[in-house]
């Protein structure tokens, strides 16, 4: 199994470009079944979860052109079957976003329950219901889902819970080829979530309110291929912030598209983590006070996560390790997944003071030395925090697991090699 080999304490210093977000390539893939022209999608990261997401439209008999440095031609202009390959779809929770578009072109689709990241309970009922809404007969049997329409149907829908990514996403693209009119009431408002809008504008989607909580689609009867590059990944950006503030080091970070982290430049700034930006350029220097800030009163500090425009839940794992590295107390409470810090002890054994509240709290005592330690990754996230641990403890750490890593990250090991990182990656 693939392991990194990481020697702690090297300063980080360079400059890298941000990847594409994976969050909008993992929707603008499937997307492109909606239409019978080609799609030209730029900016795509080289990341396990595009690639096996790739595989999925290959086996449909997508036609799929890799044009080089992230740019794809994809033309949908068959499709060979209905039934999504388990193996394959079972990779990369992003294969539940298939059914959305499949419903819309072809009226039928059946996928297993998808894979994804282990970090609590993160149920499809949303998903289902908007594809009901919208007239999709949806059955569960052994593990898969099968669906079918005689029609879609323009309908009004309201998400429950939170303003599911996802649901939003998948509810959409199956609403831009329905017939009638459809308002999707709090919807997610993510740049992920605005990409998908605006490219889907481009290929003749009528779709109003994009950035807000209440999406207004009028269905049209056909959808034409456009040319569209997605936007930073600001989940990538905060990482390497993290890993320039917690080494020491000073990063610049291209193509990094500032205004999607203002909430995150809030919250980081709790914890002494500052950064400049430059035009479309991030700055982090090597001077942070690393001071966890006392609120007014002097209770101690908490850190959670809420939907866009809010703090993002995949950076809780790195505030972890930032806390780590900083002077004083805070609270860290993730309500949305009961599993996102049970890689903490993992840091409790490399020398991090952490105390674990329950399944959704942690606090957090900082500033602890790290001592580097043989770990392995659980989830895209957790795995990242681990790698930002490693590089500043002491001595030479071992994670392994890391394709959970690879799933999310482009090419992790050279961007941080260019920086300074002593890293090698063992396939074992």
């Amino acid at each position: 199994m693939s392991k990194f080999i990481i020697e702690g304490e090297h300063k980080l210093n360079g400059t890298i470009t941000a990847s594409g977000n994976k969050n909008a390539a993992l929707k603008l893939l499937p997307m492109c079944v909606l239409t019978d022209q080609p799609v030209t999608l730029h900016n795509i990261p080289n990341i396990l979860d595009v690639r096996n997401t790739l595989l999925v439209m290959r086996d449909l008999g997508i036609d799929i052109d890799d044009l080089g440095g992230g740019s794809y031609r994809i033309h949908a202009h068959t499709i060979n079957k209905t039934v999504l390959d388990t193996e394959l779809a079972a990779r990369t929770r992003a294969s539940f976003v298939f059914s959305g578009p499949m419903l819309a072109r072809m009226g039928a689709v059946e996928l297993p329950i998808p894979g994804g990241d282990v970090i609590g309970g993160r149920p499809l009922d949303t998903h289902v219901q908007g594809l009901r809404a919208l007239g999709v007969d949806v059955q569960h049997q052994r593990g898969k889902f099968i669906m079918k329409t005689a029609g879609l149907k323009g309908a009004g829908y309201f998400l429950q819970a939170e303003a599911s990514v996802t649901a939003t996403e998948n509810t959409l693209m199956a609403a831009v080829m329905a017939t009638g009119t459809t308002i999707l009431h709090h919807a997610a408002s993510e740049p992920h979530v605005r990409d998908l809008c605006n490219c889907l504008v481009q290929m003749g989607a009528k779709i109003d309110g994009i950035g807000s909580n209440r999406l207004t689609i009028e269905g049209v009867d056909k959808l034409h291929g456009t040319e569209f590059t997605i936007g930073a990944d600001f989940m990538e950006v905060g990482s390497f912030i993290g890993a320039a503030a917690v080494t020491g080091g000073n990063i610049r970070i291209n193509n990094a598209s500032p205004d999607t982290l203002m909430m995150t430049r809030q919250v980081f700034a709790k914890m002494g983590v500052t950064w400049t930006v430059d035009g479309d350029a991030i700055v982090v220097s090597a001077d942070q006070s690393m001071q966890i800030e006392r609120p007014l009163g002097g209770r101690i500090p908490q850190i959670k996560p809420l939907p866009w425009p809010g703090f993002p839940p995949d950076l809780m794992s790195i505030a972890v390790i930032l806390a780590t590295q900083c002077t004083g107390s805070i609270l860290l409470h993730d309500w949305m997944y009961e599993s996102r810090f049970f890689f903490v002890d993992k840091l409790v054994f490399m020398g991090a003071q952490i105390v674990l509240c329950d399944p959704h709290r942690i606090i957090v005592q900082g500033k602890s030395s790290l001592y580097a330690g043989d770990v392995t990754s659980p989830d895209i996230r957790a795995g990242m925090a681990m790698l930002l641990a490693a590089l500043c403890a002491k001595g030479t750490s071992t994670i392994g697991n890391i394709h959970q890593i690879d799933r999310g990250y482009a090419d992790i090991e050279h961007k941080l090699t260019a920086l300074g990182a002593n890293i090698i990656r063992d396939e074992g």
